[in-house]
């Protein structure tokens, strides 16, 4: 015996103001009897702070209590029989009624290190005391609605950017101190999430051949603890712009496409908060860093130039 939720929409991309529609399919051997089939609906802010990184406020980690944006539940049929066989049971559900007060504001889908935003459709079949109640979960994900979203268009203005060895505040590789070297560049700092990240980076000199040029990706998650705000900060992804000693004085595009569950509308709320930045990181050749291949790409290294930008990712209509 077997349940199984089927949406109406493969991607399982709902906005708050829409029904979210679909299937329940059960497969059994042999009829059923039931007590009533219930979908709930429960959407929430889930955060924790990893041990490592809280240290001595690990005691507090219970203080951040999940925070819930919705809870629902509606009968889809009322006690009864399931036939033997597959039967498909069809079921719609409205996220959030027309002027309905919310416990919260409807936050997107979002994965992080120490935030999770989740939305989750869960199909119960009670079949009283005898039998163990057929259940099934599953996720679907929710973007803002289009009456909250910007209707601005994303700002087309250009940070520049530039790196030297003067402008690094980690210690350099000697040659790359005395030598030197000049990198300019522009790109997008706020951007619209369902475009990518644009803009172009010019390598004018470097006394030490260049090994790689990336972009990172990287996420800022903040919880309130008690009185403390605990931040930490990791790679989402990374994006090679060029490979090997380019080119002097050619310019170069930056096109990084963003992913979609790990990235959501910039988010500063009062107990949590989810911003970005981009990190442009220039890997110089060296015996040095094939010792240390292995090394986290965002701390700096002797044999690293980098520059981080602040990113606001917007949704707009």
């Amino acid at each position: 015996m077997s349940i199984e939720l089927k949406l109406s929409r493969i991607n399982r991309v709902y906005r708050p103001s829409e029904v979210v529609e679909g299937k329940i399919i059960v497969r059994s051997s042999s009829s059923i009897s039931h007590y009533g089939i219930r979908l709930s609906v429960n959407g929430s802010v889930n955060l924790q702070v990893r041990g490592g990184s809280a240290g001595v406020i690990e005691t507090l980690v219970g203080v951040a209590k999940p925070i819930s944006i919705v809870n629902k539940i509606i009968e889809v049929r009322p006690s009864g029989k399931i036939a033997s066989g597959t039967s498909e049971i069809p079921f719609s559900m409205n996220i959030k009624q027309p002027g309905e007060k919310n416990l919260e504001r409807f936050y997107e889908t979002f994965h992080g290190a120490n935030i999770n935003i989740q939305y989750l459709l869960t199909v119960d079949i009670s079949r009283g005391y005898l039998h163990k109640s057929l259940s099934t979960t599953m996720e679907f994900i929710v973007e803002s609605d289009k009456a909250d979203l910007l209707e601005r268009p994303v700002s087309p203005e250009m940070v520049i950017f530039y790196l030297t060895q003067d402008t690094q505040r980690h210690p350099l590789l000697p040659e790359l101190k005395s030598g030197g070297f000049r990198v300019i560049g522009k790109m997008s700092t706020q951007c619209c999430l369902s475009d990518p990240i644009v803009g172009e980076l010019t390598v004018e000199a470097s006394a030490v051949p260049i090994c790689s040029i990336d972009m990172h990706l990287l996420r800022v998650e903040s919880i309130l603890l008690g009185e403390k705000i605990v931040t930490e900060q990791s790679l989402i992804q990374t994006t090679q712009i060029a490979d090997g000693d380019v080119c002097r004085n050619m310019t170069l595009p930056i096109y990084v496409i963003l992913p979609r569950l790990l990235t959501c509308p910039t988010v500063l709320a009062g107990p949590f908060s989810i911003e970005f930045k981009v990190a442009v990181v220039i890997t110089f050749q060296s015996d040095v860093a094939k010792v240390h291949s292995k090394s986290d790409p965002t701390t700096p290294r002797l044999w690293l130039a980098m520059e981080s930008l602040p990113l606001e990712l917007v949704r707009t209509r």
